[in-house]
């Protein structure tokens, strides 16, 4: 009796292969998974780099600081790209950007496409 793998979500962000054959995983949902693991960490960039501006702001924080600074252009440079032609299609809001947030939904929004409709139909 051929059996089919299944991935089971096991929270919003998280997925178990269950395998009743304890095979391997196949490549394509291996890369699945590495694209959603990207994902997920892009998600916990957007929100560092929110958070480091905030504190930033508030002189929480000194740019000043070498390690601080590092961090923050590392920040800057890898979300940026991605937030740049979100920001200059968003009307001026004055001091609130709410791009991060947008670019969050974004990228939920695609896996929750990879995951219900692409990933059922790799095998």
């Amino acid at each position: 009796m051929n059996r089919r793998a299944v991935l089971v979500p096991s929270c919003p962000t998280r997925y178990i292969f269950a395998s009743p054959s304890y095979g391997t995983i196949p490549p394509m949902r291996a890369l699945f998974l590495v694209i959603d693991l990207a994902l997920e960490l892009y998600i916990w960039l957007l929100i560092a780099a929110a958070i480091l501006s905030w504190l930033v702001a508030f002189n929480v924080v000194n740019t000043r600081n070498q390690v601080v600074a590092m961090f923050g252009d590392f920040l800057y440079r890898i979300t940026e790209p991605a937030l740049r032609p979100i920001r200059r299609s968003l009307p001026d809001l004055g001091g609130i950007d709410i791009s991060p947030v947008i670019l969050i939904l974004i990228i939920i929004f695609l896996r929750y496409v990879i995951a219900l409709y692409i990933l059922p139909n790799v095998f």
